[in-house]
């Protein structure tokens, strides 16, 4: 392995080579690769992570090319998903890091499948279901993972060593009530945000996998990017003082699927995922043929897309039997479409 590419970071002191080796050798779980994921994963790419596996249930619109750095016109044109479009700009950024994409949706029949022998695990999601999922792996794993938030011109980040400092319901105890937080719908994001969460994101994985995670502050870290200012706030006592239902009490209601939704409201898009009671194999030759009396059918190896006619809606189907229906934020609605037009 020639190090030379690695020649700039390498000289910073506290990585060395040693910490470049230990990177070389790291193995990462990327869950969601939207705005922070597509940040994170270039960022530990040109960083020379060992192995990336990259997970996300999307494909690329173009309201993402706002802040969505690994994605262009053409990844649109051609309907690609975003882990697929983002391990094709990957593997020609680095081809010493194995990039590994994943079509899917994070949840918790897959979960431990997708962790397996994986360092770290990397928080690129935009939803507290998947974020509280990954809080339950990690407790019964012992796989630390890097929380991270933003909405606005404002972000948080925070690590967490599971068993050892506080974890997610540590801070958060439940997902917020719908409607009672900010969303990209009203709020809108903005891609300064993104990029100063992500990277911050990006420095705590780094410093994890190079061996150095007595540099790691237990801090919550809160950024506004528009107004300029920085909060930490210290958790290193916050495991013993919550009281924690998960890591105190050994809670484990979303791996076990007690706590979830087989729908999912996607922001900024008027569109709803829809997810099978259990994962499907579909051949999306034999759905096209079906759908086609429906409407205006399109597919490639990833995905088929249907534009129905009556009524008017989008439905872009995944061979696993998800579905996002767009022209509706409704979820029964989307889920009556669904049974209309797929019947799974």
């Amino acid at each position: 392995m020639n190090l030379e590419r690695y020649s700039r970071q390498t000289r910073f002191p506290q990585l060395g080579e040693e910490g470049q080796k230990n990177l070389l050798k790291s193995r990462v779980l990327l869950c969601g690769c939207g705005a922070l994921g597509t940040v994170l994963a270039e960022t530990l790419t040109r960083a020379g992570v060992g192995f990336l596996r990259v997970v996300d249930r999307d494909f690329v619109e173009y309201s993402n090319l706002q802040r969505q750095v690994l994605f262009d016109e053409d990844d649109i044109k051609n309907q690609l998903p975003k882990s697929v479009a983002a391990a094709r700009k990957l593997e020609k950024i680095n081809s010493d890091v194995t990039i590994e994409p994943v079509v899917a949706d994070v949840e918790y029949s897959n979960i431990g499948k997708l962790a397996e022998g994986v360092d770290l695990i990397l928080d690129g999601t935009d939803n507290f279901e998947i974020r509280f999922l990954i809080n339950d792996l990690s407790l019964d794993t012992g796989i630390p993972w890097v929380y991270a938030g933003c909405i606005s011109s404002h972000g948080q980040t925070m690590p967490i060593f599971p068993n050892e400092t506080a974890c997610l319901r540590c801070l958060i105890d439940s997902p917020p009530d719908a409607g009672s937080t900010e969303t990209c719908d009203t709020a809108g994001i903005l891609g300064p945000t993104v990029n100063v969460i992500a990277s911050l994101q990006a420095m705590t994985a780094i410093k994890i996998l190079a061996g150095r995670r007595e540099d790691v502050a237990l801090s919550l870290t809160m950024i506004d990017v528009w107004d300029g200012t920085l909060r930490q706030m210290n958790v290193s006592d916050l495991r013993e003082q919550a009281n924690c239902a998960a890591c105190q009490n050994g809670e484990r209601i979303w791996i076990t699927g007690q706590q979830g939704s087989q729908s999912t409201i996607l922001c900024g898009r008027n569109a709803v995922q829809i997810r099978p009671q259990e994962p499907a194999a579909l051949s999306l030759d034999e759905m096209a043929s079906k759908l086609s009396e429906s409407g205006t059918v399109t597919q490639n190896a990833f995905l088929l897309r249907v534009s129905l006619t009556d009524p008017d809606y989008e439905i872009t189907l995944f061979k696993d039997g998800r579905a996002i229906i767009k022209g509706t934020d409704e979820p029964s609605l989307a889920r009556a479409i669904y049974a209309r037009y797929i019947g799974l």
